[in-house]
């Protein structure tokens, strides 16, 4: 696809400039916005951990909710830098970056490792097997199909679409809908949190229930669930009667700490966390409660051959 060429030339490029032979900078100081979902946490909190133990860094984590509001602080020398940016979330990364026809204001540092991927699910139960109440619902257009399944006291009439947990994550679900011409009303939960409990209290009762989610997730490990086939994405001109793009996640920072900190965004540029490790360090997380700071120490005690060589 035409963005995931765009991201991997990106960071190929950048990482092609930084000096690999520049002295670690002592007491650096680097801001840090802290996404507002588990995986982005922890993938960012892997780097910024070597940054202060191995480049003597200092690093202030600030919380922010992903999109335009961390672009704006970014901009503005609030911040820094970001981790795991998913590019088909925000339509207005050409505001930004210059990969998508921007200023350069802020500039990919890499790609992350992690692939994602977004799209609406419903669990196994509801399209196979003898009992099956929905054998044919196959992509998101069948819903038209089904909406009485998935009608609710909370939508009247209309099917129940869990869709992203917050607004500003600007999936547009209830537009996706109304442009696949299928009578769903797009709810908004409000947390992260909110959306899975509801899914896993749907899946526990076996009610019906279609939501939206994205891989990597500890949620695909818990519950069997299947995507609907959506449009794709191609050039991003049918959005939203369109799926997602396949997102190559990217690191990324101002254009102002390119030329200061470059021997730690060469380390940066060169790390990388699959799909499978994030998942797991999500599971530790969010399913099994422990805490974050263990569950990097954790995988960095462990991984030392790996991450001793992004600082090669």
């Amino acid at each position: 696809m035409k963005m995931l060429k765009v991201v991997a030339l990106g960071a190929t490029m950048i990482a092609s400039t930084f000096s690999f032979n520049t002295a670690a900078q002592a007491q650096g100081r680097l801001n840090a916005a802290v996404a507002d979902w588990t995986g982005a946490i922890v993938t960012c909190r892997i780097v910024t951990t070597i940054l202060e133990r191995e480049y003597d860094y200092k690093i202030t984590h600030v919380e922010l909710p992903s999109g335009n509001a961390t672009m704006e602080a970014i901009a503005g020398g609030d911040i820094d830098m970001g981790c795991e940016y998913w590019p088909s979330y925000n339509p207005s990364k050409g505001e930004w970056f210059e990969e998508w026809g921007g200023p350069g204001v802020i500039k990919i540092v890499g790609p992350t490792g992690v692939v994602g991927k977004s799209s609406y699910y419903v669990p196994r139960y509801l399209v196979e097997g003898d009992n099956a109440p929905a054998k044919d619902l196959k992509s998101f257009a069948d819903l038209a199909n089904y909406v009485d399944l998935f009608a609710t006291v909370e939508t009247g009439g209309k099917g129940r679409l869990i869709g992203c947990p917050a607004l500003n994550w600007e999936c547009d679900d209830q537009g996706r809908a109304d442009a696949y011409g299928v009578d769903f009303e797009a709810v908004v939960l409000g947390s992260e949190t909110a959306l899975w409990a509801e899914m896993q209290g749907a899946y526990k009762r076996e009610e019906p229930f279609v939501a939206y989610a994205w891989e990597p997730h500890w949620i695909h490990a818990e519950l069997d669930l299947v995507s609907l086939e959506l449009d794709s994405y191609g050039d991003g001109s049918a959005w939203p009667k369109s799926g997602w793009a396949e997102d190559v996640t990217i690191h990324y920072a101002a254009d102002r700490v390119f030329g200061k900190h470059d021997e730690a965004l060469a380390m940066i540029a060169n790390s990388r966390i699959t799909n499978d490790v994030q998942a797991g360090l999500i599971y530790a997380i969010d399913v099994e409660g422990r805490e974050l700071e263990d569950v990097v120490d954790e995988w960095l005690d462990a991984n030392e051959d790996t991450w001793r060589t992004w600082m090669q």
